[in-house]
């Protein structure tokens, strides 16, 4: 089992820039994979952005490449979310996720944080 703590958050002008921070305990280290999901509303999560911690290979979701940058933060295995150049569909409540593979990340085989709210206008 892992814990998960977002920070950041809030909201921003079209074109403007967020960091979210997710802080990670427990069950998690080198060879695991964090990233982020994001929930609009009456629409289901969906993956964002991953990292494979310890290797720094990533993925992102077609609409945030060139815009979202993912990367981590040894040891205190925290995992950084740079949003740039928002635009008003990537508001949502994005959730730090962490699984043992990419593959158990994509099918939200994950434990996950609570949370924090990003609204783009």
């Amino acid at each position: 089992h892992v814990q998960l703590v977002e920070s950041g958050g809030g909201s921003a002008q079209a074109g403007g820039s967020l960091r979210l921070s997710c802080a990670a305990s427990g069950d998690i280290g080198t060879g695991k994979w964090m990233g982020w999901f994001r929930q609009r509303l009456g629409m289901e999560r969906e993956p964002v952005a991953a990292i494979w911690l310890g290797y720094a290979q990533t993925y992102y979701v077609n609409s945030v490449k060139g815009r979202f940058t993912i990367s981590q933060a040894s040891p205190a295995n925290t995992v950084s979310l740079q949003m740039d150049t928002l635009r008003p569909e990537d508001s949502a409540r994005y959730y730090c996720a962490a699984a043992s593979t990419l593959t158990d990340f994509m099918r939200k085989r994950n434990d996950w944080g609570q949370g924090t709210q990003v609204t783009v206008s």
